[in-house]
């Protein structure tokens, strides 16, 4: 099978979940930035949701540069993929309705932590269609230092969160900082590949 439907699904499923993160901003009652005050725990908890979202977006984009084809297997994995990235305006929304709330902040790492693992598996099952271990894509991959780091850290997010709330938003906004930093290892590798 080709790539290019799964690519077009996914992209149109995350510009979905954008849209209705954003509809989720509602328009304040006053003329004044003081009207802004009340909306400002949604506002974070949008950005921070739009940045994981955006984070996804483009490593899925590298991951799928280097597939040359799909399986079964692959669509069902990307599909998990989407269903915990689907969840993520129903968290961002509660999580900021209710001022970053102790239950609120571990049902937004149980989310990230969902959609960690399934994008790791999303990327075995990608590697092991695509010439497994001794592919280019595997060798791009390598030992993937931030994949194994952040489900340790949503791990101590969620637990902290009922005891330690501000621990929790700090070990989400970490990783989602760990991640901005440009990860090249896929275009480096794939790039410096002989075509086949």
């Amino acid at each position: 099978m080709q790539k290019g439907r799964l690519e077009a699904f996914s992209d149109g499923v995350l510009a979905i979940i954008l849209t209705i993160m954003v509809l989720e901003l509602k328009v304040p009652h006053g003329d004044n930035l003081a009207a802004l005050r009340p909306l400002l725990p949604v506002f974070l908890s949008y950005v921070l949701s739009f940045i994981y979202v955006g984070i996804y977006w483009n490593n899925h984009h590298h991951l799928l540069s280097g597939t040359r084809q799909v399986s079964g297997g692959v669509l069902w994995a990307n599909l998990h993929l989407l269903f915990w990235l689907s969840l993520t305006p129903f968290a961002t929304g509660w999580m900021g309705e209710n001022h970053f709330a102790p239950a609120t902040l571990a049902v937004y790492g149980g989310i990230l932590m969902g959609a960690a693992m399934a994008y790791f598996i999303l990327q075995n099952c990608i590697i092991a269609v695509n010439g497994g271990p001794d592919s280019p894509l595997a060798h791009a991959v390598g030992h993937d230092w931030k994949g194994k780091l952040s489900p340790i850290l949503y791990l101590a997010g969620i637990m902290s969160s009922f005891w330690l709330p501000w621990l929790a938003g700090a070990c989400y906004v970490f990783v989602a900082f760990m991640w901005l930093v440009p990860d090249r290892r896929i275009e480096r590798t794939l790039h410096t590949q002989p075509e086949a």
